[in-house]
């Protein structure tokens, strides 16, 4: 399979950096997700050896990784790492925000994958929502949720934006805009 790699950090330092994860806490409530991970880039050649790595201590070695192919470019058979291979499949029946991870003694994780060109804010909150013990969201519903809250994130700022720019400005005496958190608070919250 060929194809353009859409990256957002270069393959040598995606390498470099530590794997960006949050992982349930060890619990007996067993939901959707293990987790959640945010690759540096959109390949798996340079992603994979630094996730195995920090999940090695975890969960054991990971010996096989399963993704759906509509988010990567390009899906290796097979990664080396640490002087071991990582066999990669792929399954267009998977949900494509979800990494299946195996390991033949210690058993299966599946965790949401967060794109790499996801907003700070919007891949803190997947990354804690995906985390959460017993939860029954899957990985395409965290994210369709996610899609709705930007969404609404950003049309807030647009409205506040515009507020600002069309004379809604909190004025000071001296009529230049000033900062609301500098104005003073009514009698009333005196008390």
């Amino acid at each position: 399979m060929t194809g353009i790699l859409e990256r957002t950090a270069p393959r040598d330092l995606a390498t470099e950096l530590p794997a960006r994860l949050s992982l349930t806490p060890k619990t007996t409530l067993a939901g959707q997700l293990d987790g959640a991970w945010w690759p540096y880039s959109r390949d798996l050649t340079a992603e994979l050896p630094p996730l195995a790595a920090a999940l090695d201590e975890a969960w054991g070695r990971i010996t096989r990784v399963t993704v759906n192919p509509a988010r990567w470019p390009v899906v290796p058979h097979a990664v080396h790492t640490a002087g071991r291979t990582l066999h990669v499949g792929w399954f267009t029946e998977q949900d494509p925000d979800k990494l299946i991870l195996l390991s033949y003694t210690v058993g299966r994780w599946d965790l949401l994958v967060i794109p790499p060109e996801t907003e700070r804010a919007a891949a803190a909150r997947l990354m804690a929502a995906a985390a959460v013990p017993g939860s029954v969201l899957t990985a395409g519903v965290l994210m369709a949720n996610e899609a709705v809250i930007g969404r609404g994130v950003r049309d807030a700022q647009r409205q506040e934006t515009g507020w600002e720019s069309e004379g809604g400005a909190c004025m000071s005496p001296y009529g230049s805009p000033m900062d609301r958190r500098a104005l003073p608070l009514p009698e009333s919250t005196w008390r």
